[in-house]
């Protein structure tokens, strides 16, 4: 996951994207799937969340141990903007078509992943009905993505290695469930995946187009707080 820092792998751009594809297709499977099984399994809306919470958590940090060797496991189309933008300089980030070939590859994993969670659970796959768009949770969005850029930059600028930051994403993507008033989508893959389920984890087609806006907002002012934080990159024991 690192951006605006050495690479970490020479993969093949098919092999990135196959990771992207499958990395961000399993992330939407374990927040779906998870929302399905919490609901199946208590009444309780906090508890319901409390499962999703720690199973998304959990889930996130396995598959960026697994899949950041080949793609450096960005599954987010914000996060695979902010490091072509910041990479370019150093050319160190992504190339157009590198970042052409993982957005197409994070948005249809995202996708399949929603479809084989309801799969497994025997649910529908239709469109969510559940509106979450609201000036508050717009915010929350914004302050999510922020907070998630700022956190991956701020990390890979300080020379952390994988372990740590899989372990950091997967905490702040956990907290940030609870302590944001939209549950902290702050992915728009992710966001399109969850158009693709009526059940807890959904959102219907008109509260993910202003989430949406607000992730890319949200990654344009992390940006400019990485940047202004942490201006070059450092290396710092862990």
């Amino acid at each position: 996951m690192t951006v605006d820092a050495p690479t970490i792998t020479g993969a093949p751009l098919w092999r990135r994207a196959t990771a992207e594809f499958l990395g961000t297709g399993l992330l939407v499977t374990i927040v779906v799937g998870s929302g399905i099984a919490a609901q199946n399994l208590s009444t309780d809306t906090g508890l319901q969340l409390l499962e999703n919470s720690l199973t998304t958590a959990l889930g996130l940090g396995v598959l960026i141990l697994l899949l950041a060797p080949i793609s450096e496991a960005h599954f987010n189309p914000v996060v695979s903007l902010v490091d072509f933008t910041l990479g370019r300089r150093g050319r160190t980030g992504l190339t157009g078509g590198a970042l052409a070939a993982y957005l197409a590859a994070q948005i249809s994993g995202a996708i399949a992943g929603a479809v084989l969670a309801t799969a497994m659970f025997a649910t529908p796959t239709t469109l969510s009905t559940t509106d979450r768009a609201t000036p508050a949770t717009v915010l929350g969005e914004v302050v999510a993505t922020a907070g998630l850029v700022l956190l991956i930059v701020g990390l890979t600028r300080t020379g952390r290695n994988i372990t740590v930051i899989a372990a950091a994403v997967g905490s702040y993507i956990g907290a940030a469930y609870w302590f944001t008033s939209s549950t902290s989508f702050a992915n728009p893959a992710v966001t399109i995946g969850r158009v693709f389920t009526d059940t807890f984890a959904g959102i219907n087609p008109t509260s993910a187009l202003p989430f949406i806006a607000a992730q890319l907002l949200g990654g344009g002012v992390g940006t400019a707080l990485a940047i202004a934080l942490f201006p070059n990159t450092s290396q710092v024991p862990d």
